[in-house]
């Protein structure tokens, strides 16, 4: 067998109008569906721009809320402009909790959390220079 294509990751939330508050306001993703999954999951697909990857949010109430544990799970997203991003940040009280911090090859990154505490690192990156 072999893998063709990576289309969506799956993320387990506690309140999904929050979050997707927070993934469209903060991040400007956009939400392409939303859905109950026949067992009752509330499920709402997320598009992140220039990706054909997709973030899938998921509730499931009965469960209790969502604990993620530090250091667990972060998505990555690419930003044009560091600094522009962190005034953007500041503008709508969003704390940054880690950085902005440089690295070797000129990338700057960032990190805030998002609703139920998953990490969000946020890089820009110079031209050519490709991020893992």
């Amino acid at each position: 067998m072999k893998v063709t294509k990576f289309l969506h990751t799956r993320m387990r939330i506690s309140d999904m109008d929050q979050t997707i508050q927070f993934y469209t306001s903060v991040l400007g993703l956009e939400v392409i569906e939303r859905k109950t999954s026949p067992r009752g999951s509330h499920l709402a697909f997320l598009k992140v721009p220039n990706s054909e990857e997709l973030i899938e949010l998921t509730s499931f109430p009965p469960s209790g809320p969502v604990k993620v544990q530090e250091d667990l799970v972060h998505l990555a997203f690419q930003v044009e402009n560091l600094d522009a991003t962190i005034a953007s940040l500041t503008a709508k009280g969003v704390t940054i909790t880690d950085g902005p911090t440089q690295t070797s090859s000129g990338s700057r990154f960032l990190f805030i959390d998002a609703p139920d505490g998953y990490e969000i690192e946020l890089i820009e990156r110079p031209q050519g220079v490709k991020i893992m």
